[in-house]
């Protein structure tokens, strides 16, 4: 993620012999560092419009098989979602999404990835390691997700162009907008079990920031991780499961 120095310039504050002036350096150098952590926050947005195709090794893709056929399901955030920028760090408490596993033979493809929609992923309960900044999250539009089947199993989360605005209040307003230019996508991996899971570990976006001073408006990307569990919801007992 790129820099940003948070201290103003000096033609912004009093000299430094001055009390007002120092005290208006430190309100300065808080806002802007908590405009940077918030900025973490945006990956929170990798994770989604139509499902793009996960990385993976080179070569043809390997057979795919979601299951069960047409199932719906429900990903849950497992513990908290973090969004870390240098020393500074965003958590969120809670973050669903749902979707459904296409039905046949739509779930299955023999030479790559299963893709099928999804909700917006959502984002509640976020606080910063920052005092007097504080955030709030929206998403839109049509998100996705795409399995490839492998060693391991990879998946692709892909948020529409603008489908993620995260925007801060406080000591610094800066507006952070997702995939700013076209839909992205962000790689994780899967693993089947009890219930399945999902996971994004140092996930890559790229972001947007505008506003005023304090907000890092050169940064280009941000990072992400959380584990979500995905249960399935048409049968309960049934576990939804990524196969070749």
């Amino acid at each position: 993620m790129t820099h940003v120095d948070p201290t103003p310039p000096t033609s912004l504050v009093h000299p430094a012999g001055d009390r007002r002036g120092a005290h208006r350096r430190r309100v300065l150098r808080a806002a802007g560092t908590g405009a940077v952590a918030v900025l973490g926050l945006a990956a929170g947005v990798t994770g989604s419009a139509a499902a793009a195709q996960p990385a993976g090794a080179p070569g043809a893709a390997a057979s795919t098989t979601v299951s069960p056929a047409g199932h719906a399901f429900t990903a849950t955030l497992s513990g908290k979602a973090t969004f870390k920028a240098g020393s500074v760090t965003v958590t969120c408490s809670t973050s669903t999404s749902s979707g459904q596993v296409p039905a046949a033979p739509g779930n299955q493809n023999a030479s790559g990835p299963v893709s099928s929609s999804t909700t917006p992923a959502t984002y509640g309960s976020c606080t910063t390691s920052m005092p007097g900044v504080s955030a709030t999250v929206s998403t839109s539009g049509t998100w996705g997700v795409s399995m490839q089947n492998g060693t391991p199993v990879t998946a692709g989360l892909t948020i529409p162009s603008g489908g993620f605005v995260l925007k801060t209040s406080g000591l610094a307003s800066c507006t952070v907008t997702a995939a700013p230019t076209s839909a992205a996508t962000v790689n994780g991996s899967w693993t089947n079990g009890a219930p399945s899971t999902l996971a994004f570990t140092n996930a890559v976006v790229p972001v947007k920031v505008v506003g005023g001073f304090g907000c890092p408006t050169s940064a280009t990307t941000s990072t992400f991780n959380a584990t979500y569990r995905v249960s399935d919801t048409t049968d309960p007992a049934s576990q939804i499961t990524v196969t070749g």
